[in-house]
């Protein structure tokens, strides 16, 4: 997934399986939850998905990391590492 699949001015969720190498050479995988919701999106839009972000998640369980973005560089590649780890 990039940020550029996400669209620019629309709310979305997003779950992403991020396989990784530690630095002790081992490989493991993180599932994780995103939520986009740019500042150029609706203000009723971002409503709806801040509200139900929470019921939505519940749903989706075994998510281990969550991330919340309004801003393409909020969710790179650098990040989503740091958080992985």
């Amino acid at each position: 997934m990039t940020s550029q699949s996400l669209p620019a001015d629309e709310c979305r969720y997003a779950v992403f399986d991020f396989d990784f190498t530690t630095v002790e050479n081992c490989q493991k995988s993180k599932i994780f939850f995103i939520a986009w919701s740019p500042d150029t999106s609706k203000v009723r839009m971002k409503m709806v998905y801040a509200s139900s972000k929470d019921r939505f998640k519940r749903e989706m369980d075994g998510t281990q990391v969550e991330l919340q973005a309004t801003d393409p560089s909020e969710i790179s590649l650098d990040i989503i590492k740091s958080r992985a780890l």
